[in-house]
């Protein structure tokens, strides 16, 4: 999954999509998800580092993280090649 190369993402969790004029403020995990979203890192690979990083059992991170990523895709945040 790719997150639009058009989103711009500061560092404080402000998201602006510029083709729809859309914006959104994202918590700090999950600026740190988009991050590693970004950066290629697999689901596994995220789950992996946010479970050992945060007080959180992987199946509970994993229900959590597939909500969030299917709220970006109804908000069409993920590339369209990559739904």
């Amino acid at each position: 999954m790719k997150i639009k190369k058009s989103l711009a993402i500061s560092d404080t969790g402000f998201v602006f999509d510029p083709s729809t004029g859309d914006s959104y403020t994202l918590n700090p995990t999950a600026l740190e998800i988009i991050q590693l979203l970004k950066k290629d890192h697999s689901p596994e690979q995220i789950s992996e580092i946010i479970t050992q990083k945060y007080d959180v059992d992987e199946s509970a991170f994993e229900r959590y993280f597939y909500d969030f990523i299917g709220m970006l895709k109804q908000m069409q945040l993920v590339a369209p090649d990559e739904e």
